[in-house]
């Protein structure tokens, strides 16, 4: 199976990093679209299949076509794909909000597969949410699958609006981890800790509750009710999380990120 990846940014250099390093394909198998020549040659040195700088000398050979570019892009990108591509062939899209109608309509095909990755995938602990149109085959579906297995963890669903709610919630989640764990530094840098040493106190302490919660059958909830005591210092922290409505805070964040996965999908 011939893959083209479409955009050699963080996503599509991960898909094609992911895929050679489960040798679930070949080096001989894998090509890499990427219209900027700096990054096409940085690329090239990576080893990881053959980079082109059009569609015109790639896009008719590849079975499965992965278009990892940014939404704001696609328009562009569709009118200079059309007259190349060819019906039968399978297209992955992890544009975010761009509707799978969308890219059919645009580039006169019926097998579009859409997906929504997230940069964990980059150390193989992703999270994918994926959705098809009628026209992909079990098989295909199945070997997409395989391919995107490769990142992390993913799950199929049946309603394409869920695609959106994934964008918000896995897709730009790590940024919601990460600007938690940010204030934490911050707050132990002021309690006096060097920074090596906020770092680690962090970084441990996500890893651990991360860990506990896996590891166990108990909710978000049940867990900080067992760190916290009455009286206690969990109790005061939780307390000025509830007052200064950090809880809502957050999944109104949430829901501003589901907004604008909806707007991308009507440009």
């Amino acid at each position: 199976m011939k893959i083209l990846v479409i955009g050699g940014g963080n996503m599509g250099l991960t898909y094609a990093q992911s895929f050679l390093r489960s040798q679930i394909t070949s080096r001989s198998d894998m090509m890499i679209l990427e219209k900027s020549p700096e990054k096409a040659a940085e690329l090239a040195k990576k080893d990881i299949g053959t980079v082109f700088g059009t569609p015109e000398e790639c896009l008719q050979g590849a079975d499965l076509i992965i278009l990892a570019v940014k939404p704001q892009d696609c328009q562009r990108l569709f009118e200079t794909l059309k007259p190349l591509v060819d019906p039968q062939q399978v297209f992955l899209s992890i544009m975010a909000g761009v509707k799978i109608q969308t890219i059919a309509d645009a580039l006169g095909v019926h097998k579009v597969i859409r997906a929504m990755p997230n940069l964990p995938a980059q150390v193989g602990m992703g999270m994918t949410a994926f959705t098809s149109s009628d026209e992909v085959t079990r098989i295909e579906l199945v070997m997409v699958q395989n391919l995107i297995n490769t990142t992390g963890k993913t799950i199929y669903v049946e309603n394409e609006a869920a695609i959106d709610a994934a964008t918000a919630i896995s897709g730009s989640g790590p940024a919601y981890v990460f600007y938690f764990m940010d204030a934490m530094m911050q707050a132990a840098r002021q309690m006096g800790f060097s920074n090596s040493e906020a770092e680690l106190l962090v970084k441990q302490t996500f890893r651990g509750a991360v860990d506990l919660y896996n590891k166990s059958d108990l909710s978000c909830a049940e867990w900080i009710q067992r760190v916290s005591s009455r009286g206690g210092t969990t109790e005061a922290a939780m307390k000025s999380f509830t007052n200064n409505s950090v809880h809502m805070d957050i999944i109104e964040g949430s829901r501003a990120a589901l907004l604008r996965a909806e707007e991308l999908g009507k440009k």
